[in-house]
């Protein structure tokens, strides 16, 4: 019996994951490894960050998504290097052999030099976001302990680096926070004072979009209470604010809560790959994305350097993946099957269009046909992120957070998990119901039984 060919993918994301599955038919076997379980849907993956979904909402099991596809398997691992010479994709316990190789890994944060990462979290993962919902929620809860009127400013301000899709819905949704879900839910500060600042190095917000969106974007985050600062740079950034430069002016703001959306850096893996990359570490590849001098590798999605029939780069966005994903493996079953055209067909990406959300029934979407923005976009925004997430429970249980949300303008996973860390000194609450200044009193030590004991007198 003649061998299969074996496929090896590395990432579950959106290329990887639609790589294998239109692989399905083809007479291959498929390997995909990721160091997640999880596929996971990243266009909303900011709405877990702001508490408008849980995390199982945006995230779905790769085996249950491939497990009815029999040529495919599932191993849970994190690819450490790739030896082309010997097609060997060195695992952090292993090794696994390929005929044909796709690589999908994506990008991560990127802090431009810079060792700000503990300080201002960026959001890529399902980590980065309940670490980012922790940090949001802790500053309301840590200013309503606050007493000094500076300090409990400075936690009811938040700071987003960067002006693209996902500084533009991170922000538009912490207004939002302050605005209508915290309104009325604290007794010593008021969560409408929230102030959000934005802060992007370029002329507008939203560079990729035509400037009349940029502009409604921008609108509609200052109704938000969004600070939109223009051509200004963050050149430091500590655990009690950030220093921004403006031209000649340079100035510092006091914000305990920092968030980045400011650049991105491709995956890591790329530099065993032995080949060119551009300057933001993604691979070079040929035109039909595959690595130079090595046909049986490919490279898709944020990890590769994807150009139009013009030169023009292919956005980073899900669809660039996805497009690629489905390329690739168009062309692996066409030569497994003997029917491979000679050279191979380029890849040719179709805009879909871009689209972004600011918040509560404003969004803006841009096409080649039309650019909109306001409620009808936003529509049009929750029916296609509808559409695409992956599991028919995924879809059901994020139109009814959506729908819920909608009428009672509340968010249902305002959880805090984690460490609270330090928070400030509690103030003292008398029996009237005044509250003064917080005193230096010992901890309240816990008894045998569980029970608080006082502590021993001064």
């Amino acid at each position: 019996m003649e061998r299969r060919l074996h496929v090896v993918i590395i990432g579950g994301g959106f290329g990887g994951l639609e790589a294998a599955r239109r692989l399905a038919k083809a007479p291959v076997n498929i390997t995909l490894v990721d160091r997640r379980n999880h596929h996971l849907f990243q266009p909303l993956l900011y709405q877990v960050a702001t508490a408008a979904l849980n995390a199982s909402d945006v995230a779905y099991p790769i085996r249950a998504v491939l497990s009815k596809q029999k040529n495919a398997r599932v191993l849970l691992g994190e690819a450490l290097a790739i030896n082309v010479a010997s097609r060997r994709v060195v695992l952090d316990d292993g090794a696994v052999d390929y005929d044909y190789l796709i690589v999908a890994t994506g990008a991560t944060h990127s802090y431009f030099g810079k060792d700000w990462g503990h300080l201002a979290p960026g959001l890529k993962s399902i980590e980065d976001a309940l670490e980012i919902r922790r940090r949001v929620f802790l500053a309301y809860e840590a200013a309503e302990r606050e007493s000094d009127p500076a300090a409990q400013r400075a936690w009811l301000t938040f700071a987003v680096v960067g002006g693209g899709p996902t500084g533009v819905e991170l922000a538009g949704a912490l207004g939002e926070i302050g605005l209508t879900t915290l309104a009325h839910d604290f007794r010593s500060i008021d969560p409408t004072q929230v102030r959000v600042l934005l802060f992007e190095g370029q002329d507008r917000v939203l560079g990729a979009y035509p400037p009349k969106l940029s502009e409604a974007a921008k609108r509609s985050l200052e109704k938000r209470h969004v600070e939109v600062r223009l051509n200004t740079m963050v050149t430091a950034i500590d655990d009690r604010g950030v220093s921004v430069k403006a031209g000649d002016r340079e100035e510092r703001i006091d914000a305990r809560t920092v968030l980045w959306a400011a650049g991105v850096q491709a995956s890591p893996l790329a530099v065993s790959l032995g080949t060119a990359r551009d300057r933001a570490g993604r691979v070079e590849v040929n035109p039909d994305l595959s690595l130079p001098g090595h046909p049986e590798v490919f490279v898709i999605g944020d990890l590769a350097k994807m150009q139009n029939a013009d030169g023009s780069p292919v956005p980073g966005v899900a669809q660039g993946a996805l497009q690629g994903g489905r390329h690739v493996a168009k062309l692996i079953t066409a030569e497994v099957k003997g029917r491979a055209a000679s050279p191979r067909p380029a890849f040719r990406y179709h805009d879909k269009g871009n689209m972004a959300t600011i918040g509560r029934a404003s969004a803006v979407v841009s096409t080649k046909r039309f650019a909109l923005h306001g409620l009808v976009a936003w529509l049009m925004w929750w029916a296609v992120h509808i559409m695409f997430l992956v599991g028919f429970r995924n879809r059901v249980f994020v139109m009814l957070s959506w729908a819920w949300s909608w009428l009672t303008f509340t968010r249902g996973a305002r959880l805090i998990t984690g460490s609270v860390g330090e928070l400030p000194a509690v103030k003292t609450i008398g029996s009237d119901g005044a509250v003064s200044m917080p005193v230096s009193t010992p901890a309240l030590s816990l008894g045998g039984d569980g029970k608080p004991t006082a502590p021993p007198p001064m």
